[in-house]
């Protein structure tokens, strides 16, 4: 049983794993040296954007990134309006569709604005609605870095290609 437990385990596998947790663990160390108040968020984005390629990486960065800003300016601008609540919730996510779609941003850059939205409208906390959005907007953005640099300074080998190829045997 045992070996059939650890033959999904290959070099790539683990490296994988390590390089998320060596991303993971900085960003969330540089956030947490910034007493950020919700570090996770940093840790949480880097591990979303550590891709096995850095076009993959950028892709995934930039739709977070477009989807985290627009989903704090519009918690801001509408629960200055609205208060928090559900009324801003659903006010925002309606409005956050339509905005991505008119400027031709994808699904994935609209879950983003609607995740922030809700984590800055939905949490009662005791700060103005401006500093939670601009935490969360930070916290995202440390992770979106940390990311994108973990994927530069150590990209994961080509899982398609041969073994020949990576310098392995055939």
């Amino acid at each position: 049983m045992r070996n059939s437990i650890l033959a999904g385990l290959n070099r790539q596998a683990v490296e994988h794993a390590a390089r998320t947790t060596v991303a993971a663990t900085v960003s969330l160390a540089i956030a947490k040296m910034f007493r950020l108040p919700e570090a996770y968020w940093a840790a949480i984005s880097t591990m979303v954007v550590t891709q096995s390629s850095m076009g993959a990486a950028l892709t995934i960065s930039g739709q977070r990134f477009a989807g985290t800003t627009l989903g704090a300016a519009a918690a801001v601008l509408l629960a200055n309006r609205l208060g928090s609540g559900m009324l801003t919730f659903v006010v925002g996510v309606f409005g956050l569709g339509l905005i991505c779609a008119l400027i031709r941003l994808d699904y994935a850059a609209y879950r983003f604005a609607g995740i922030t939205l809700a984590v800055v409208v939905l949490i009662t906390r005791n700060q103005p609605v401006w500093i939670v959005a601009s935490h969360r907007f930070f916290e995202v953005s440390l992770g979106i870095v940390t990311g994108l640099a973990m994927t530069a300074l150590w990209p994961e080998q080509d899982r398609t290609a041969p073994a020949s190829a990576k310098g392995g045997r055939a």
